[in-house]
């Protein structure tokens, strides 16, 4: 007697597919529904549809009234939704720009610094790196590498690490405003990370006024022992950093007062360049 298809397994055999894409759609067991259900609420509101009732959002998101309700209160906290006042409809705040502006601004920058992050390694032989500050964070846009080298850290584009612990990121902490800076140690105190560094952004303060003073970091690597980094920050016209650039060489090829002697003036011509072509494209404002 042959045993019949259980429609369990029958099911999962068969992948589900993205309406009029013909792209398979992702295992539901790996996604976060309510995330899902968020950005369908969003989705809901088009150009000719840019106010709706609670009850549109949810016709038009496939959601029952409850779920509507929460999701469009979480979004109104969130600040990308806004319940018009002595109306019982919502709209779009611009914040949901934010998301694209954010990674258009991300790939602006890409291109704009490959080019001299290249001529910097090709120049050194080592291994050169653009970030930028996001909240306590430094994140990392673009990076390149001499050849295949190997400097023992496993930094990439996007990576992120806390600011304070890495000299890139000291080189534009040192340079914030007083108020940009609190809101630094704001976001920073209650927070824990697994790196071995564990001073805190005020333990760091004495070091960054010493960077403000010489306008560049150098310092050991903070992640990989016998790694030494040099960082300038990539300042706008009115002083604030954008950005910064760091090169990576081993301690084994030079001595400190040596990789200096080589690197600084390269990199600091390199960061000028940069900031006045982000400043003639309009990324400055990232």
């Amino acid at each position: 007697m042959v045993k019949p298809i259980e429609k369990a397994s029958l099911k999962s055999s068969v992948p589900t597919r993205v309406a009029g894409t013909g792209i398979a759609a992702p295992d539901l067991r790996s996604t976060v529904q309510s995330l899902a259900k968020g950005f369908r609420v969003l989705e809901a509101f088009t150009a000719d549809t840019p106010e709706l009732t609670m009850s549109e959002v949810g016709l038009a998101a496939g959601l029952d009234p409850g779920t509507a309700h929460r999701m469009l209160a979480t979004l109104v906290s969130l600040g990308y939704v806004v319940k018009i006042p002595e109306t019982k409809r919502f709209r779009l705040t611009l914040k949901v720009l934010d998301l694209g502006f954010n990674a258009l601004a991300h790939q602006d920058m890409r291109a704009i610094v490959r080019p001299y992050l290249r001529d910097l390694v090709g120049h050194l032989g080592e291994a050169a790196s653009f970030a930028v500050l996001e909240g306590p964070d430094v994140l990392y846009i673009e990076r390149v590498r001499a050849g295949a080298i190997r400097l023992g850290v496993d930094i990439r584009v996007g990576s992120t690490l806390p600011a304070h612990i890495s000299a890139i990121g000291q080189s534009m902490l040192a340079f914030l405003s007083e108020p940009d800076m609190k809101r630094i140690i704001i976001a920073d105190a209650n927070r824990t990370h697994s790196y071995q560094d564990k001073r805190s952004v005020s333990d760091v303060m004495p070091a960054l006024r010493k960077i403000r003073k010489k306008g560049y970091a150098l310092a050991p690597s903070t992640l990989t022992e016998g790694l030494r980094i040099i960082a300038v920050p990539v300042l706008d016209a009115d002083g604030h950093p954008v950005g910064a650039i760091s090169v990576a060489a081993p301690a084994v090829r030079a001595t400190i007062e040596e990789f200096e002697a080589s690197a600084l003036e390269p990199v600091r011509a390199a960061a000028k360049d940069i900031a006045r072509a982000l400043e003639a494209s309009g990324s400055t404002s990232f």
